[in-house]
């Protein structure tokens, strides 16, 4: 049986996309500079979201043509009303004592809405192998923990040999560990990473078949440590009132993609050629001539994209049905995203947010300081 920590609930955190990097266009390929990212567009998806209802929302960090994640979330925290921001950090790219001290100080502006989104990848120059990788991912998250949770840092390992104190300034606003760290990778040191200290496991569409295999496996990596974790997922959705109406907009999305510029724009990634993108590529291989892999799932998108590489497409019934069919597998957290962002912000919000009930994870998971009151907007579940 899969183990989920908040099986017991009956709803999801509902997240959206904030398009911090380039590439946020109303046909894969062309870009229109009203897309662009920039802090005035990307601004206003992230507070159109909050505003419809959003729970959280994921802040990516890409070395492409894009803006500094923590900056930009440092900037809009303090205009959002009740949305957590999910904010990458790149592990390695940034010392981790100041890194922890950085998301602290958020943590502190966004009064405990933080959630951490761990990235793996390599940094630009290097070509570390995936167990390296992970392994400086391991390290860095013992000393944010370290630092948040004790009075000093003490840490010896094949990448960090630190020992200092950890003064006030680096204590979370989150007093139980700190924000909850959300995580994708589907490589064994990536898997054993996860099951050790992180809170949601992320993964990309693919057959409800194959995600209840990750689920599994997790789930027993996991126990192993004497843990469980919650599970996510990150997939565009197309909506609209029909069937038609909506794998139309599939194919105008994809109208300017040919097989050579597609080719072009996954492989620029530095995470190209990672596993999780091969089983993305294997996932299409497996679709019917319209691009469907399975009922509602539709992978043409992939064709153009390195990562999360397929869509929930349909009519906001059949959207909720998909979505409802994950929610019974015990997937607990979603991250959807479309084309552009802030119309397809819009069409999620109005036909399928208001029919799910949602949560914050840290609320459910009693990561507010002791004691700490919650506001009217933050407490418990909303229908």
């Amino acid at each position: 049986m899969i183990k989920v920590r908040s099986r017991h609930l009956e709803g999801a955190e509902v997240s959206w996309f904030a398009p911090l990097c380039n590439g946020d266009d109303e046909y894969l390929s062309k870009h229109d500079l009203r897309y662009k990212s920039d802090w005035s567009n990307t601004s206003n998806v992230l507070l159109t979201a909050d505003r419809l209802g959003y729970r959280n929302i994921l802040c990516p960090s890409s070395y492409q043509v894009g803006q500094d994640t923590m900056t930009f979330a440092s900037a809009v925290a303090p205009l959002t009303q009740q949305i957590n921001l999910l904010t990458a950090i790149r592990c390695g790219e940034v010392h981790p004592p100041m890194l922890g001290r950085a998301i602290a100080t958020l943590d502190h502006i966004l009064k405990g809405r933080l959630t951490i989104n761990i990235i793996s990848s390599n940094l630009p120059g290097t070509d570390l192998s995936s167990a390296a990788r992970y392994q400086r991912s391991r390290e860095v998250i013992e000393i944010l923990k370290q630092g948040w949770t004790q009075d000093h840092i003490d840490f010896k390992g094949e990448f960090y040999n630190l020992k200092l104190g950890s003064t006030a300034p680096m204590k979370t606003y989150q007093q139980n560990g700190g924000p909850l760290l959300y995580f994708g990778g589907y490589s064994p040191p990536g898997v054993d990473l996860c099951a050790e200290h992180c809170d949601v496991y992320l993964m990309w569409p693919e057959t409800e078949t194959r995600l209840q295999e990750l689920m599994t496996n997790m789930s027993v990596k996991a126990a192993s440590y004497g843990r469980v974790v919650d599970f996510g997922l990150r997939v565009h959705v197309i909506v609209r009132e029909t069937e038609a109406e909506a794998k139309t907009a599939a194919r105008k999305l994809m109208s300017f993609v040919d097989d050579k510029r597609g080719e072009e724009i996954r492989l620029r990634a530095l995470d190209g050629k990672s596993y999780g993108v091969s089983r993305q590529t294997e996932m299409r291989k497996l679709a019917d001539n319209d691009g469907f892999v399975e009922d509602g799932l539709w992978t043409g998108i992939g064709r153009a994209r390195s990562g999360c590489g397929a869509a929930i497409v349909g009519t906001p019934d059949q959207v909720l049905a998909k979505i409802q069919r994950y929610m019974d597998m015990g997937i607990r957290a979603f991250i959807f995203s479309g084309y552009p962002h802030l119309d397809e912000c819009k069409l999620f919000g109005q036909y399928v947010l208001p029919k799910i009930k949602t949560f914050s994870m840290p609320i459910v998971q009693g990561r507010l300081p002791k004691g700490e009151p919650l506001s009217p907007l933050a407490a418990g579940i909303r229908s």
